[in-house]
């Protein structure tokens, strides 16, 4: 039911569904250009703020944030190296990226994040509200309304954050889904143990593993395993009997805190936006976490919708927002492209009951082409770094 004119709480410019990366990124970026917004989102404040996130700051995303005025505010991290360390077979071998300007990059466990877009969104006077469960209706004249207060507003725009499984998205009718299954899972698993290596990938006939830091006391780990794995089958002892199998050397053993199953897969919605709903991050697109570009995506989205929405309002030009699906869709389909590649290539490498003894091979002769400087391993800094 559409509300009335007298039903309405409330008028913004845009409101934002979702205080994750793509949300809080947009709230900022439309604050400091002087356009009014809210974001409203589902969970807690505390909720949002302690989700365990991994996340690497891509080049493009930190040069983003500097441009910004907020790379002192927002970014932090231990830098990233221009160096990706694997252990194959149990050897150690740093893989050396060629290209020239990795340095900006971070790796900033997404929480962090969250947590600091979270201050200065609040403290440069933005719009927050929590535990607010919301719909949407009428896309072309938009309206949200929210529980908790009990809020109607109306908007010029809707961003839709809110990620895979949020109201947004199922507001669009007849959205193309486009979807590729890898066949396999991670187990994720976050121990309270400080880690063998800030960062290491691990290849070998068990399966791909692999090991971050996730500061002084905790690690998080991944191991690739089959899609009707169980929780209930990964006990603490055999965890730990697996990750020192793959990586060939003892590990610190210590207390698991959580572990999850994530079936790998790349999911594209085409269009990204229907009437004057739009879709960013999560909301619109999936990749696989061995690309480590799903942050950086949604960095990405949420620049490109607030320099759209500046220009319609400062310049009353819609043509940003007209073609805002179109090139969102063609930085997404370029990085699907390097997430699909770089995830088959690595994980082909190591186990040969997915994809058989041929293309394991065939990937173990790819892998180490990328070892010796040359266009193949020029073209994978490139994407790493998020230059493309």
């Amino acid at each position: 039911m559409t509300a009335t004119l007298s039903e309405v709480d409330e008028n913004t410019t845009v409101v934002i569904v979702g205080a994750g990366v793509a949300g809080l990124t947009l709230g900022i970026f439309l604050l400091h250009s002087g356009i009014d917004c809210v974001v409203v989102e589902k969970r807690s404040r505390e909720y949002v703020e302690q989700r365990q996130r991994a996340g690497v700051i891509d080049t493009r995303a930190a040069r983003m944030f500097r441009a910004h005025g907020l790379e002192d505010r927002v970014v932090g991290g231990v830098p990233t190296q221009p160096v990706l360390n694997f252990r194959i077979d149990g050897e150690t071998r740093p893989l050396a990226l060629d290209a020239g300007d990795q340095g900006d990059g971070r790796f900033c466990p997404q929480q962090v994040l969250v947590r600091n877009l979270i201050e200065v969104f609040l403290a440069d006077g933005g719009d927050l509200r929590f535990s607010a469960e919301v719909s949407i209706e009428n896309l072309d004249r938009p309206l949200v309304r929210y529980t908790g207060a009990a809020r109607t507003i109306s908007c010029e725009f809707i961003a839709g954050c809110d990620g895979d499984r949020g109201v947004s998205r199922a507001a669009i009718p007849d959205l193309t889904r486009h979807t590729h299954e890898y066949g396999y899972a991670w187990l994720t698993v976050l121990a309270e143990v400080p880690a063998n290596h800030q960062s290491m990938m691990a290849l070998n006939h068990r399966g791909f593993a692999g090991q971050f830091a996730r500061g002084p006391q905790a690690s998080r780990f991944y191991l690739q395993c089959p899609l009707d794995s169980t929780l209930e089958e990964w006990t603490d002892e055999r965890i730990w009997d697996e990750i020192e199998a793959r990586f060939g050397e003892p590990a610190t053993r210590g207390p698991i805190a959580s572990t999850q199953l994530v079936p790998l897969r790349s999911v594209v919605h085409s269009k990204m936006n229907h009437g004057r709903l739009y879709l960013l991050g999560d909301a619109a697109h999936i990749i696989p976490p061995m690309s480590a570009k799903g942050m950086n995506l949604a960095l990405h989205d949420a620049e490109l919708f607030a320099n759209a929405v500046v220009r319609y309002r400062k310049e009353n030009d819609s043509s940003l927002l007209d073609s805002y699906s179109a090139t969102a869709l063609r930085h997404v389909w370029n990085y699907q492209a390097f997430a699909m590649w770089w995830t088959e290539l690595v994980h082909n490498a190591g186990d040969a009951s997915y994809a058989g003894e041929f293309r394991r091979q065939a990937a173990r002769a790819e892998l180490e082409r990328l070892f010796e400087p040359g266009p193949a391993n020029r073209l994978l800094s490139e994407f790493i770094a998020g230059l493309n």
